[in-house]
Parts: C-alpha cells; structure tokens; sequence
C-alpha cells in the first residue's frame, strides 16, 4: 500500500499531513492513503499557479502544444498502469479502463492542436483613423473539481482546454478516487511541465472549496458533479464573479419509436445503460419504448443484459463492476424495491449481490414503469434500466422533458425526419440518434437547465479558458 503525496509548486509534499483512505469498491481493501489537505496547502498552490501564470501565459500556442504532446504519449505510454490504478480505486472493469485512458489522451492531443488555433479578429472600422481588434488572452488560474467515476478523462477535458488557452491549474479530485489523478500529474512532471502550471490537492472538499472561493487570484472554476454542489459554487463564485464551466447532473431519457430498428436500439441501449455499471452522467435513465415495439424490446434487451458478467473489474472477462460505495448501493436498491411496490416487473436481474467487503448489483431491467415511480423522478446511478411504454413520440417527447436537467437524451428511430423533429422538441445538451456512446474529444458536451453551463470539447471547450479584449487604436 502507498502513501501519495500532493503537488504543488512543482515539488510532491504532504508527507506530514493526516491522511484520507482510498479503498477498492470490490473488495474493500486499501489501495492507498493521500494527504488531507485544507485550506492553507490550497493557497499554497494557488500561489504557485498565480507565479507560474505570467511565464506560461506567454508561450506560444506551439510551446504550449509541445508539453500536451508529451504528456498525451505518456499516458499512452502508461495506458496499463493507469487503467489498474483506476478499476483498483473505483471499480471500473478494467477494459473500459483502458478505454477511459485513450479517451482521455484524447483531450490532450486534440486541445494541443486546437490552442493553435485561438484565433483574434479584425473588425472594419466606422471611422478612417481607427482600427478594431480583438485579442485573445488566457483567463487566468483555474481551479479543477473532478468526479469519481471518470477519473482521467473528467480531469484530461479541463486540463487539456485550460493548459492549451495559457492557463494554470489547480485540480481537487474526488477523495473517492484521487490516485489516478496523482498519477496524471506524475506524468505531467515527466513531461516536463513547468513550476506551477500543474498543481494537486487531495483532502477535505469543504476546505479546499473554501480556499477556491474565496482567493482572488482563481479567475475560473471548471466542475463536474451534482447539481446540488454546482448551484453551491454559483452562490460562492459571486462575490468575486468568478468565471463558471459546470457540467451538473443528468436524468437521461432513451425513447424507441416504433420505426425503430430493435437490434441497433437494444445495443445502444446496453452500451448507454450499463457502461461503468450505469455510474454515468450521461447514461440512459428511463427508456420509453412505443406500443408498438415494447414486447419486442423488453425480451431482446432483457437477454442481452443477462449476458452481462459482474465481478471485480479487474477480471478480464467482468462487465459490470461493484457500486462506488453503500450509499450508491443502498440507493439502487431502493430505487428498484420502490418500483415493485408500485406495479412494476423486474424482468431480470433485480438482486443485490454483497458480502462484507463490495457491494455490487445484478444488472436490472424492469418494465411496466410509470412517472410515479421514484426511477423515473431521479438519476439511479447504477446499473438498472426501467422501461416505460408510451403511445406515440408526442407522449415520450413530454415525458423525457419533464425534468430539471438536459444534459444527454437518446432517440431511435430509422425515419429521418421524425427523428430531426423529435430532437428539436428535446431540451438537452447531448443528443445520440441511433447511437448509445455519443462523447469524444471533438464536440461540444454540456448540458441544457439544471445540468450545466458551458461545453466542454470540441472548439467550444477552449473559449471557457478564454478572455477577449478589444483594441481600438487611433491612426492620427
């Protein structure tokens, strides 16, 4: 077992600090200790951010690329270690570990380029002895916030945008799975990436959001969790009016029309629902299937699910991993013991398999699901799938909109123009049109409503790292 270290001003430290625990989900054993830091080490790297600002902020675009080019082939390089690293502290089956890793270094590799390419303008003038530009300059510091469930690649979509615009970061990663993060710096150091431009804290979250807040020297805040915490840091971030990229909850509606073509839909359904036992933001959450289709559905999907395997994600063969913790475990089994009491069928799975150390769950379909039932009202966040039956695309469009967030939502469907005319009736962010795995490094991911502000990806992902500053220069 080993004993992490924080980062900061380009030195590992925190060896005297009291220690947080990271254990494996699967088995509950330890996998390693990282400093509990607070509020004075958080200051700390945010001077060290600060100093480092006014020599990174000033390298070109291509000097910048050239450390991001470096640190992308160390991730591939390090694919293996990273993807243990990762199912060991959070469960992940090993082979979408090795997934998350390439999608990852995905980001770095595509903002290396995309920093190339910020570009000022030139407007015409109204007058003779006047010209009008604008430029483009980096935001400043920015603080990080990352989640558990993807630990490299909602790390490498903040870094990736932020380094490439000029930025310096300060990155706080969940205390549930902090080691990939450490790791990722580790390797930023092999890079070698400048003092200060990279800077890590693990520990109390109140604390060092507290730092975050109120140090004058953050200029933005890049965050990926729950809604609840987002609406927080929008209070927070007011006194100074610090800059936001929130990428917030989600409650993800599937709706299978029944033009649909059934096999393609009950393969993007399982690649939605139960990628990373169904612990995404953006998998499909309540899958509403027309009259029409539904008994055909139910029977393909339900036997495509019961193929899946679960086990330790470190086992090879394993598709669905533990639950990150009891609270997601007893949330699930809520979530489906509710459902039953209220008139619904589990069709498979539907079992909680836990001894004293993982808590893990069958994957689970149910049908016969209604709006009063409390997985269709919230995010489950676990590897259950309810299917409603509804009359026409009128009826799902209603019911897939009728929720705060807006952050992914899924239509199947073979006629392309009811497809275009349902999409334009959704109110969210992401849209899969025959198509369960949407996300890469090149489009724009955010969410619509209570689910985010901002895009991260795609040449939207490097404006929120940017500020434009208009020139007007008189000629006489």
């Amino acid at each position: 077992m080993r004993k992490y270290q924080i980062y900061i001003n380009g030195e590992w430290t925190g060896e005297e600090l009291q220690t947080l625990a990271v254990t494996n989900p699967a088995n509950g054993q330890l996998v390693g200790e990282v400093p509990y830091a607070g509020e004075v080490e958080t200051n700390d790297a945010i001077d060290a951010a600060h100093t480092a600002f006014q020599s990174w902020s000033q390298l070109t675009a291509f000097e910048r690329a050239g450390y991001l080019k470096k640190f992308y082939q160390l991730m591939l390089d390090n694919q293996e270690e990273l993807a243990e690293i990762m199912t060991l502290e959070m469960g992940k089956p090993i082979k979408e570990s090795r997934g998350e890793v390439q999608y990852a270094a995905s980001f770095i590799e595509w903002f290396a380029e995309e920093g190339k390419r910020v570009y000022g303008e030139t407007i015409p003038s109204h007058v003779h002895a006047k010209r009008l530009q604008v430029w483009k300059k980096p935001v400043g510091v920015v603080a990080a916030i990352t989640p558990w469930n993807f630990p490299a690649a909602m790390l490498t979509r903040k870094m990736g945008p932020a380094l490439a615009a000029g930025c310096t970061v300060v990155i706080k990663p969940s205390s549930e799975s902090p080691l990939t993060a450490i790791k990722l710096l580790e390797l930023c150091e092999k890079a070698g990436f400048p003092r200060g431009v990279v800077n890590l804290v693990t520990g109390s979250s109140s604390k060092i959001a507290k730092a975050i807040m109120d140090n004058e020297k953050v200029r933005k805040i890049t965050f990926t969790g729950s809604t609840e915490v987002g609406k927080i840091l929008i209070r927070q971030s007011a006194d100074q009016v610090k800059k936001l990229s929130l990428e917030l909850g989600g409650h993800a509606p599937m709706i299978v029309l029944n033009d649909a073509n059934v096999d393609v839909a009950v393969k993007g359904a399982v690649a939605s629902k139960f990628r990373n036992t169904g612990q995404t933001c953006i998998c499909a959450n309540r899958i509403y299937v027309q009259s029409g289709i539904y008994d055909e559905f139910i029977e393909k999907f339900a036997t495509a699910v019961k193929e899946l395997k679960v086990g330790d994600g470190i086992d090879e063969t394993v598709d669905i991993g533990p639950l990150i913790n009891q609270e997601g475990f007893e949330k699930v089994t809520s979530h489906v013991e509710d459902a039953v009491s209220k008139g619904a069928s589990v069709v498979t799975g539907g079992k909680a398999i836990r001894d004293e150390s993982g808590a893990f769950y069958s994957p689970t379909v149910i049908k016969d699901v209604n709006e009063s039932m409390v997985v269709m009202q919230e995010e489950t966040f676990g590897p259950v799938a309810p299917v409603q039956k509804v009359e026409s695309a009128q009826e799902a469009i209603k019911f897939a909109n009728s929720t705060p967030y807006g952050l992914a939502a899924y239509v199947f469907t073979e006629n392309v123009a009811k497809g275009m005319q349902v999409i334009e009736q959704l109110d969210f962010g992401i849209v899969g049109w025959n198509e369960g795995a949407p996300s890469a490094a090149q489009v724009p991911f955010g969410g619509m409503k209570e689910s985010g502000v901002g895009r991260e990806g795609g040449h939207e992902g490097i404006e929120a790292f940017i500020e434009s500053q208009y020139v007007a220069i008189g000629m006489e």
